[in-house]
């Protein structure tokens, strides 16, 4: 108790040095909340932020508004017409990422998602095409999606109905996904080496959520002096970037340059393709870091959005029952549905959506950074300002949605039952940094939830009547541990 007082003695020493620093810059970026309010605010909720707080400030400033916060000034962006033109209008003007102290010590500016300028515009460019050469959105690849569907739907018929924690299997499984793309193999719920890697992918995910990643951002010469409360963090990224070394290498010796099976295949042939070239970003290490920012992005806003999604059905019974109906109707007892038939069960279609609408997964869009003076909606912002898109905002914006605050599938259906693929659902970003593998991601949402659906109903355990919908996290928004049944449906 002793050590967290005096840091929170030093935080708030810092905030007060900051407040100097709020006054001098107040004038050059967009109005906002002192920054002694917004750390009041912020410790009174026991450091989280949450959505509404971002929404008052919103409505007392503006849509675009700042945050003077350390290390930088943090420009806020809210509602969907001005996050629309930061995101799509002026998507090369905001295509940097913002780079935190945390950050640069852990992804070092290399791989997609961290990285920057022409580093960032050749991996990603070589990921966009390399995930369609490995069959974004082909047969091959929905097969073996459906395929680690069907397993998850055989996990959950081994708890015979009983109440279980459905969580775990259900990280395995959608893991399972992105590890055949980047290394051609799947791995079993029980294998230590997997789970250990999974236990590392969790760990990190949680750690931005920490008092202990606050004090790095804001004081990263202090860590110098306490490294203790940082070591488990980096050694969970040297985990994943461990086993992503052994796989290089196991993967080196057996490359043949005519049969290409996987994403570290298709890099490492790009490596000797691009070896006497000087301005090439392909090497070792970036290879590294774009395996694990698809371990990340490929495993835990998929398997939150399932475990989620599993909750919401079991809560609203009626839902359930009218996509599992019109599922029956249109593809009768076949356990088995294409994605290209997708638009024949709009209610369903519109139920996953919805899902992700009301229970998102993540707590903000990724942050971007200006590389240069932009100015948007009369809002003038500086060169190097950090921008964070408040998706909440927009999610839940009455002027755009019937009854944002309840689970209402109706949002992504028209007049006429049809589904409405809706713009303003920002889950995936937009622009020059929207979510590479968005694609993907839908389909295999589409997959697992009618997999499992035409196969369950799932219900709360006997006696539970009420469920917390409070997320847990920051940064990724899963939610609390819970237990639920998986009845199988008689066709």
């Amino acid at each position: 108790m002793w050590i967290r007082a005096i840091l929170v003695a030093v935080l708030v020493c810092l905030l007060i040095l900051h407040f100097v620093k709020w006054l001098q810059n107040q004038k050059k970026y967009p109005p906002g909340p002192p920054l002694y309010l917004v750390a009041a605010k912020f410790m009174q909720s026991g450091f989280k932020v949450h959505p509404e707080m971002l929404t008052e400030y919103a409505k007392e400033y503006g849509s675009i508004y700042t945050i003077l916060s350390q290390p930088e000034p943090v420009v806020i962006v809210s509602g969907y017409q001005a996050i629309k033109e930061v995101l799509i209008k002026y998507s090369d003007q905001f295509s940097a990422r913002m780079l935190t102290p945390c950050l640069k010590t852990l992804a070092l500016e290399k791989g997609i998602v961290f990285s920057k300028g022409y580093t960032w515009k050749q991996q990603r460019k070589f990921g966009v095409v390399t995930l369609r050469k490995l069959g974004m959105g082909q047969k091959a690849l929905q097969k073996q999606i459906e395929d680690l569907a069907f397993l998850l739907a055989e996990t959950f018929a081994r708890e015979n109905g009983q109440p279980f924690d459905p969580s775990i299997p259900i990280i395995a499984a959608v893991s399972n996904v992105i590890y055949a793309l980047v290394y051609g193999q799947r791995f079993s719920v029980d294998d230590e080496y997997f789970q250990e890697i999974l236990d590392a992918l969790e760990y990190i995910v949680k750690f931005p959520s920490s008092f202990f990643h606050l004090l790095f951002e804001i004081a990263p010469w202090l860590m110098k002096h306490i490294e203790w409360p940082y070591r488990k963090a980096h050694a969970s990224v040297d985990i994943v970037f461990t086993q992503a070394r052994k796989e290089i290498e196991a993967h080196r010796e057996q490359l043949a340059a005519h049969d290409p099976r996987d994403f570290v295949d298709h890099y490492l042939l790009q490596i000797e393709k691009s070896k006497n070239d000087p301005s090439s970003t392909y090497d070792e290490d970036n290879l590294v870091h774009c395996i694990a920012d698809f371990l990340f992005a490929g495993t835990d806003t998929i398997s939150a959005t399932l475990r989620w999604g599993l909750l919401l059905l079991a809560l609203y019974p009626d839902i359930q029952e009218k996509a599992q109906k019109e599922m029956d109707d249109a593809f009768g007892s076949s356990q088995s549905i294409s994605f290209e038939d997708k638009m024949d069960v709009p209610y369903t279609l519109a139920v996953i959506n919805e899902i992700q609408r009301f229970k998102r997964a993540i707590l903000a869009s990724n942050p971007r950074q200006s590389v240069e003076d932009v100015t948007v909606l009369g809002c003038f912002i500086p060169k190097d300002s950090i921008i964070i898109p408040d998706v909440h905002s927009v999610l839940f914006d009455p002027k755009i949605w019937e009854t944002p605050q309840k689970f209402n599938p109706n949002h992504f259906l028209d007049k006429d039952g049809t589904f409405v693929d809706r713009e303003e659902l920002l889950i995936f970003g937009a622009g020059a940094r929207d979510c590479m593998g968005k694609n993907l991601a839908k389909m295999e949402l589409f997959y697992f939830f009618t997999i499992l659906l035409k196969a369950f109903t799932f219900k709360l355990p006997e006696g539970v009547t009420e469920v917390n919908l409070e997320p847990v996290g920051g940064v990724l928004l899963y939610p609390q541990l819970y237990e639920i049944r998986a009845v199988p449906r008689v066709h």
